[in-house]
């Protein structure tokens, strides 16, 4: 009998499914075009998936891996990353931009909680405002309300280290991923998340067909102002008596470099901001063709009033300063760091419409506006 106890033990052993190892996970899912930081990759055979974000925050020394299982597939071996199982239903975003993918996904009802609810511009989120959770946001997260929304997944990012909710959830067993968009220095890298996301809701196809004409769009119009004269451009404005430029491998630069355009300042290549004193911003802004993004100046005369000794260089007398708060909520939301985000194609046309008018002169802006 116990011969037989044995053998049949051996048996189940040997019939078990054996935990592949994370190296099995070779075979691409999706090979994002412009993104940097994420993969998705399952094995030859499982219809499980393995989503990688390269850089969960600026200067991680590794990787994070989410586990979607399906089909009650193994978990690979030695895994201690987070895991869900299938598809998300119940999602809270911890930035606005994670609210426009699912938007533009169509799942935007999947959102149950979020952070900031005042500043999200999405109307689904304001329409639903008593039925969607704030669970606020840096040192006044509310963990008693994340846990009553139930969530399926909590979507994270990370600045100059791990999320300080990282823990927590760890402790309440609630799943996460980080999700590094803002890390990425292309505009279309930015919008490419979503097919990211997409693999949480089991759409990842949907996503790759509503990126595609975005990208096509966006190639298209890089093409139409490559052989345009390129304005020198200034941006931002002083802030508590500092001046803040955005380095040349930024977002913004590259998309004022897709517009036509010429950045006015040169950095030191570190990908960090570089900080400059008013003296040298106001040589900068002397010899420049435009201003853009002035902080959060709506008019002329309040940044005049505001920084009276601005008012005298030539592309202001010129009125040639645009900002990128043409849709901003009523408590201060800027819907070009939201729906923005999706539609890169769309803020390269208001910045080619600014810059080379003649090429787009039916095109309204969206998310820029004149300041006058």
């Amino acid at each position: 009998m116990k011969r037989l106890l044995l053998i049949a033990l051996v048996w189940l052993t040997a019939c078990a499914p054996q935990a592949p190892s994370l190296d099995a996970y070779l075979q691409v899912c999706y090979t994002p075009r412009y993104a940097q930081g994420f993969s998705i990759c399952r094995t030859e055979q499982g219809a499980s998936t393995l989503l990688t974000t390269a850089s969960p925050w600026q200067g991680a020394a590794a990787p994070s891996h989410l586990f979607i299982r399906r089909n009650n597939e193994p978990l690979p071996a030695h895994f201690t990353g987070q895991v869900i199982e299938g598809e998300v239903e119940r999602i809270v975003c911890m930035s606005s931009s994670y609210v426009a993918m699912l938007d533009r996904l169509g799942a935007v009802e999947r959102v149950v909680g979020v952070s900031g609810i005042d500043f999200v511009s999405n109307n689904y989120i304001q329409q639903h405002r008593t039925e969607i959770g704030d669970v606020g946001y840096d040192g006044n997260l509310n963990y008693e309300l994340l846990v009553a929304l139930d969530p399926d997944i909590v979507l994270l990012y990370g600045v100059s280290g791990a999320s300080e909710m990282e823990n927590r959830l760890r402790e309440l067993q609630i799943p996460f991923v980080y999700v590094g968009e803002y890390l990425e220095q292309h505009p279309l890298g930015k919008a490419e998340w979503m097919v990211f996301l997409a693999e949480l809701l089991g759409t990842r196809p949907r996503a790759e067909a509503l990126f595609a004409p975005i990208a096509e769009r966006y190639e298209a119009l890089t093409n139409l102002a490559g052989s345009a004269p390129r304005p020198r451009v200034m941006f931002n404005s002083p802030y508590r008596d500092t001046w803040f430029m955005p380095p040349e491998g930024s977002y913004m630069i590259r998309l004022l470099n897709d517009a036509g355009g010429e950045y006015i300042f040169s950095d030191d290549g570190d990908n960090r901001s570089d900080v400059i004193d008013l003296e040298q911003a106001y040589l900068l802004l002397a010899e420049a063709d435009l201003w853009l993004n002035p902080g959060t100046m709506h008019s002329l005369e309040e940044l005049c009033r505001r920084f009276p000794r601005l008012a005298d260089v030539e592309v202001v007398k010129r009125r040639r300063v645009y900002n990128n708060n043409a849709r901003m909520n009523p408590h201060g939301g800027n819907d070009f760091w939201e729906q923005g985000v999706v539609e890169p194609d769309v803020a390269l046309s208001d910045l080619i419409r600014i810059l080379h008018p003649d090429l787009l002169p039916n095109h309204q802006l969206v998310y820029h506006h004149l300041l006058d």
